[in-house]
């Protein structure tokens, strides 16, 4: 990295009070208020006016990941209530073929009550008809990585036994019990690809009318997937902000949408998922034009090991084009920890429409990277204003 960025994480940090804090989504998801910021000024929007402020050449970029009911809460035989949280298949890269699994899965999990589960017991849960009950055994196999093998009988997917048996994962800050308008709430309507255990927040304010009303519009409507891990919720501990350890997170792109974002006039990250995805697949393009061969693989301090010497943007994406259509590829999959702050230097994003992200996270800093020093001029106004905060709150439209 280089020696000029020196960041103090205290100076993106803030006070939020609890109250500012949403801990449910509002009834109706358009209904959300937006802050649009643009060039420097501030104004107090409805989430559905987005529809007249998003410009008629802009191309918005959504992550359709599916959220799956990754929270599981089983009993030992002392009474001791134990929680399971999915975060990723050990030893499967692919998710989809880890919840396509019809008798066994190992996920790496994080624990509640972790010290009383020991090592190598079963946990069981019995469930559907009496008559033909079907069995699930949890057996912790490694405690200090917290790996957990799950076996089940009844010939059906995990997705299924996660579909009849998990619950929506909420955030870690959320401490009440799941209600009923969680699952639904917590879900993007355009979400389809399952494989999140964190919710892509940014898109839970659109409806399937104010999407249409967009393409009516003439506005583009692109979608990729990268699905969101717990590691979005971990705070930074680290002396020096680069030391983070970055979550390194799946995506799956098409080469329609790479062909979309090279053709694109105005792009909009819907959220910082969207973000990340669209910034990674530029420096995997950089990647392709220094070796034809290289993986798909970003590490989270990848983009400022470079000079101002590089390739434009759609240099980048042909490259990435080129290589897809060389190895014959319809889409192309991918892995990034890509760890944007501020002194990163934005590629391919316009414009980002996301919530309003805990003091001190990894995603204050890639919005005070995007937005510069009015990050906190807008957080301010947020606050001042009543805005709720964090997954389940209202939302904002920025451009810089």
């Amino acid at each position: 990295m280089p020696k000029d960025i020196q960041i103090d994480l205290k100076d993106y940090s803030y006070n939020l009070p609890e109250e500012k804090i949403a801990f449910e989504g509002t009834r109706k998801r358009a209904q959300s208020r937006m802050l649009y910021y643009e060039k420097g000024k501030i104004h107090d929007r409805t989430f559905f006016e987005i529809v007249d402020l998003i410009p008629q050449n802009a191309s918005l970029f959504f992550n359709n990941t599916k959220v799956i009911p990754a929270r599981l809460l089983l009993t030992r035989d002392t009474g001791a209530k134990i929680e399971i949280f999915l975060l990723k298949p050990a030893f499967k890269k692919d998710i989809a073929q880890s919840l396509e699994s019809t008798c066994e899965t190992t996920w790496e999990c994080m624990i509640g009550n972790l010290k009383k589960w020991n090592l190598n017991e079963a946990l069981h849960y019995s469930f559907g008809e009496k008559s033909n009950p079907i069995h699930l055994k949890a057996k912790l196999v490694e405690k200090e990585q917290k790996l957990v093998e799950f076996s089940w009988d009844g010939n059906i997917s995990f997705a299924q036994v996660l579909d009849i048996l998990g619950k929506t994962p909420l955030p870690p800050y959320i401490k009440r019990s799941e209600i009923s308008g969680d699952k639904k709430r917590y879900q993007t309507v355009y979400s389809k690809v399952e494989g999140a255990v964190a919710a892509p927040t940014a898109g839970l304010h659109f409806t399937d009318s104010i999407l249409q009303k967009l393409k009516h519009k003439g506005v583009k409507e692109e979608f990729f997937t990268l699905h969101v891990g717990a590691g979005t919720f971990m705070p930074i501990k680290a002396e020096k902000v680069e030391e983070h350890p970055m979550h390194n997170e799946t995506m799956s792109i098409p080469v329609e949408t790479i062909e979309a974002i090279l053709k694109a006039e105005f792009r909009i990250a819907v959220g910082t998922t969207s973000m990340r995805t669209m910034e990674s697949l530029y420096w995997y393009g950089v990647m392709l034009l220094k070796d034809p061969g290289a993986t798909f693989s970003i590490k989270k301090l990848y983009p400022y090991s470079h000079s101002n010497q590089l390739p434009t943007v759609s240099e980048a994406f042909e490259a990435i084009v080129a290589k897809m259509k060389r190895d014959n590829l319809k889409e192309i999959h991918g892995e990034t920890e890509i760890f944007i702050f501020p002194g990163y230097s934005f590629k391919v994003c316009n414009a980002l429409i996301t919530n309003f992200h805990q003091p001190g996270s990894t995603l204050i800093l890639l919005v005070a990277a995007f937005v510069g020093s009015n990050w906190r001029k807008i957080y301010k106004h947020a606050l001042d204003s009543n805005y709720r905060f964090l997954s389940f709150g209202d939302s904002s439209l920025l451009i810089p």
